[in-house]
């Protein structure tokens, strides 16, 4: 079976010619004449390899005397009834015999056709589940042996009589080139079903075809035995047997009529279809179209299909096959499908996306047509997307956000032209957007597709001005960084029609860098920056760049001098020179160029008198990606240092110095930071053009919300022949768990290109959270003990989070103190002399502690743990498995 696999899977490459496929298919007959016929298994696998190397080389489409053989074994194999009294297990052959005829004759329609009298006897004798694979194959060669006489010149009754009534031998002696059918399976299957019937070839038999009625009229009698899909499979060839012969009547389907239009099976419904569109009222009556069609509806609601199911049936009611069309469009709906009928499918906020966009549809379609654009039906669908609204101004979901906007498309394409209700969609979109201004893809991304498909339709421009309206309206004081990403996003979009004034966006960007109060000049966030520079540079291809230079220019001019990012100082002079010193004309020509090149195209000096090299404008204004890291963060000090804020506490010793603790503790806790200092360094291989990197600014995305966000960093430049940079990492716990952060950066080459990088992950272990005690430093060591005991006392009290567990293991006297200075001494609040017991005390920010009281016993070294914050107890004990286990086996 391993060895038959290869030729299954790959036989025209194994055999390539029709004489290797001749001499393997011989080979493979004598092994199968060879094989006992209790190994039934293995003769089914011979039979499917002899089928895929037989049709795979030609040796079938060209009747070579191995495949004559072979299926005339096939045919053998499907006749032998020896195995009724058996076990069954010799059924499994003469299925698998009767697959491979089937897959024989699809390749090479019309072969089988002079063995239909012998098929018809089979599927008839047989008792057993093999009735289904006969009845299958019989239906597909007579199928094809039908629309080959229809290929045929001066074919009629008598030539169709002699092939059902044919002998037991094929008549390879016939002529080849009238029985060699020129399309394949598929291509009857296009011509027969997706054409229009009355362009179906038609075999002229005349009333006299009784002999084909009696075959499809068993076929018929017996369908109800098979599954459904094979039933459907059978139907849909039946169908297309009766339409190439109009001696036919459709009306022999008749009988099973009544059993299909009642079905719950998608495959059988779907063939019903297939029947009406072929047949429309020569077998369907208006009553049944009528049946139907409400059947449909009632399908398309049930609430036990699922919701596959039953968007099908929905499709199915768009595509309907009338008896007598009206329209011809490829969704129009039938004439019976009235408002009241369709008033089942109405769309509510509980159904699921698809379900919901599909009845949409639908009643769009019901309303369009009815011509109710002012009536209760399209205020309806209104209302119906004014809740989708409301629920997405509420925090609706993603998926809700997406249907939402799904939905208002759909409602334009249709009812665009109903202003009232277009212009009122237009400023709630407004006024949605002003609340959420994350939602300004999703919005952008419904104009366009508006302007698409509605290239007449003013309603896209429309909402453009109203968006550059609220947004340059909006007050300035509330306006915050995330708002202003997104504002400059949709003005972006703005500034790229023509027919939009620009003079409010160019306001709102004077205001927002001017404004004394702005932080986006002194903050110089390079996205924000690189946003603003591309409103510009839309406003600067705008048609009314004239009446907008001197505004342009201000801002140019400001970003230039006081915008904290220098690679944004360098795109806004570029862009300030290009304005004052070109025509429009000139400086549309270059910025298309610079586009153009963005796309791929192929580069063009131009413009030689602006600029030497005006090819490399491009590579100047895109960030390129690097494929390697170009330098990395290599940890710096392995010391810790603290910053507290308002800590106040009292420089009182003895008893006061715990309540001192405690008060200030329990009223605001200790805001404290983490500092860690890293090395910003090359990494190995080094790539040349990166020697000298300057405007280096790192950002950092947290894979979990243990921390704040960390702002980003800027470094003025990194230098392989000189000292690293330090670059100091201020991390602001809130519970202090290990941690990986993600690191990119952006910067500038030597050349003047703009690079983005991808560092390697920065990861915090959870030792690099410990802090000594948060008190001064003139505390004498015994205030420190006595704050220690009341620590340890509380937390034995076993309240709340506070709990007390035992690490132990083996290490010596010396190994021991070894281990205390390498990794607690800053902690420790006794003296390292105490030979008895060591304590030692670790201040977690922002509020957790973890205290130990570190013991030699007879047999183990104790560390005996209490701590305020349970969760810290694994990582805790993880640590002290890593520092207990890395000492040296020589000292423990």
């Amino acid at each position: 079976v391993l060895l038959l696999s290869p030729l299954c899977e790959h036989p025209t490459l194994l055999c390539s010619s029709e004489s290797v496929g001749e001499e393997t298919a011989l080979d493979l007959m004598s092994v199968f004449t060879q094989c006992p016929p209790r190994s039934s298994q293995f003769r089914c696998h011979l039979l499917v390899a002899l089928t895929s190397v037989l049709v795979c080389s030609s040796c079938v489409s060209n009747r070579s005397p191995a495949s004559l053989d072979f299926i005339d074994l096939l045919l053998q194999i499907c006749q032998d009834t020896s195995d009724l009294d058996g076990d069954g297990t010799q059924r499994y052959p003469r299925a698998t015999a009767c697959d491979c005829l089937c897959e024989i004759e699809a390749s090479c329609p019309g072969l089988l056709s002079q063995r239909l009298e012998l098929l018809a006897g089979l599927r008839q004798q047989e008792t057993s589940w093999l009735h289904q694979a006969y009845a299958g194959l019989q239906i597909l060669v007579l199928r094809n042996a039908v629309y080959q006489l229809t290929k045929q010149t001066g074919a009629g009754a008598a030539h169709l009589k002699a092939l059902l009534d044919g002998n037991t031998s094929v008549a390879w002696e016939a002529d080849q080139e009238a029985f060699h059918m020129v399309t394949k399976d598929s291509a009857i299957q296009s011509s027969l079903i997706l054409g229009p019937m009355g362009r179906v070839p038609t075999l002229h038999t005349g009333p006299d075809c009784k002999e084909l009625r009696s075959v499809l009229s068993s076929l018929l009698e017996e369908s109800y035995l098979l599954t459904p899909l094979c039933q459907a499979a059978l139907f849909r060839r039946l169908t297309e047997v009766v339409a190439m012969v109009p001696g036919i009547p459709p009306t022999i389907f008749r009988a099973q009529l009544l059993r299909l239009l009642g079905t719950n099976e998608v495959c059988l419904l779907h063939v019903t279809l297939l029947m009406k569109c072929a047949f429309t009222d020569s077998l369907f009556s208006a009553e049944d179209e009528a049946f139907l069609l409400k059947r449909l509806v009632v399908l398309s609601q049930h609430p036990l299909l699922s919701t596959p199911e039953k968007l099908f049936y929905m499709d199915c009611i768009l595509h309907f096959p009338e008896n007598r069309p009206i329209n011809c469009g490829d969704e129009a709906l039938p004439v019976l499908l009235t408002p009241q009928l369709a008033s089942a499918l109405l769309p509510t906020v509980f159904n699921d996306s698809a379900t919901l966009l599909a009845r949409l549809h639908l009643q769009a379609l019901v309303f369009l047509e009815e011509g109710e654009e002012e009536g209760r039906g399209l205020a309806y669908i209104y209302d119906h997307l004014t809740a989708l609204l409301h629920i997405v101004d509420r925090g609706g979901s993603r998926d809700i956000v997406v249907t939402f906007f799904r939905a208002a498309f759909l409602f334009l394409f249709y009812f665009q032209h109903v202003e009232g209700y277009s212009a009122r969609l237009s400023e709630q979109l407004c006024q949605l957007y002003l609340q959420h201004t994350q939602l300004a893809p999703h919005i952008l991304n419904l104009v366009d597709k508006t302007l698409e498909r509605l290239p007449e339709c003013n309603w896209a421009l429309g909402l453009l001005q109203g968006l550059q309206r609220v947004i340059s309206t909006a007050p300035l004081g509330q306006l915050t960084l995330r708002d202003l990403s997104c504002h400059l996003k949709v003005l972006a979009r703005v500034a790229e029609e023509g027919k939009i004034s620009q003079c409010s966006t160019l306001g709102f960007l004077s205001a927002v860098i001017t404004q004394s109060s702005s932080l986006l000049c002194t903050s110089g966030d390079w996205r924000l920056g690189n946003g603003v520079l591309g409103v510009c540079r839309r406003v600067l291809l705008h048609p009314s760049l004239d009446s907008l230079l001197i505004p342009l220019a201000d801002i140019l001019q400001h970003l230039t001098c006081y915008y904290g990012d220098t690679d944004i100082q360098d795109h806004a002079r570029l862009y300030y020179t290009l304005l004052t010193t070109l025509s429009r004309e000139k400086l549309s020509v270059v910025l298309a160029q610079s586009a153009a090149e963005g796309g791929g195209q192929v580069k063009k000096r131009t413009l030689s008198c602006v600029m030497a090299e005006s090819e490399g404008l491009t590579n100047i204004l895109t960030v390129h990606q690097t494929e390697q890291p170009v330098f990395q963060l290599t940890e710096a000090l392995s010391g810790l240092q603290q910053e507290m804020e308002n800590l106040q506490l009292s420089q009182d010793e003895g008893d006061k110095a715990l309540e001192s603790y405690r008060a200030q503790f329990s009223e605001s806790g200790f805001a404290s930071q983490i500092m860690l200092k890293y090395h910003l360094t090359h990494t190995e291989p080094h790539d040349p053009r990166f020697e000298q990197i300057f405007s280096i600014c790192l950002h950092f995305s947290l894979t979990d919300d243990h921390y704040e966000q960390l702002q980003d960093i800027s470094v003025p430049c990194l230098f392989r022949q000189r000292p690293p940079p330090v670059v100091q990492l201020t991390l602001k716990p809130r519970q202090p768990y290990p941690t990986t952060i993600h690191v990119s950066a952006i910067f500038t080459s030597k050349d003047g290109l703009t690079w983005h990088t991808t560092m390697p992950d920065v990861h915090v272990e959870f030792q690099q959270a410990f802090l000594p005690l948060p008190v001064p430093l003139s505390w004498s060591r015994a205030s420190r003990q006595d704050v220690f005991e009341g620590l340890w006392d509380e937390f034995c009290s076993e309240m709340g989070d506070c709990i007390i567990s035992l690490f132990c293991c083996q290490l010596r006297e010396a190994a021991l103190k070894a281990l205390v200075e390498k990794h607690f001494l800053p902690f420790l609040v006794s003296d390292l002399s105490q030979e008895d017991e060591l304590r030692v005390l670790l201040f977690l920010p922002p509020r957790s502690h973890v205290l130990l009281k570190i013991s030699s016993e007879e047999d183990a070294t104790q560390f005996n743990m209490a701590t305020d914050t349970r969760q810290l107890l694994p990582h805790m004990n993880s640590y002290l498995l890593t520092v207990t286990s890395s000492q040296d086996e020589s000292v423990r």
